[in-house]
């Protein structure tokens, strides 16, 4: 099986759009996993009961409220690379 992969222009193109969506939900993953460990370990000080305390909840708000807004932001820049790739020709 020495034959090489031998792929035209279209195929290409579309490979390569693929690898960059798959990129970018990497990243928006790799970001929900950041964020969420980090409002948890700054927001939770210990677990001992079913319920929050009203200052770990007001945390909690405001810790999600910039996670919503950097998704938001990344979201954004994603969408906007993804135009440009696609008003290249690539």
């Amino acid at each position: 099986m020495s034959d090489s992969l031998q792929l035209d222009a279209a195929t290409q193109n579309e490979l390569q759009k693929f690898i960059a969506q798959e990129t970018a939900q990497r990243k928006v993953n790799e970001s929900v996993q950041k964020f969420t460990s980090l409002c948890w370990d700054k927001c939770i000080t210990k677990v001992n009961s079913g319920r929050l305390a009203p200052s770990e909840s007001d945390c909690l708000t405001n810790c999600v409220g910039r996670f919503l807004d950097a998704s938001l932001q990344l979201v954004r820049d994603v969408e906007n690379k993804r135009s440009l790739l696609g008003s290249s020709g690539l």
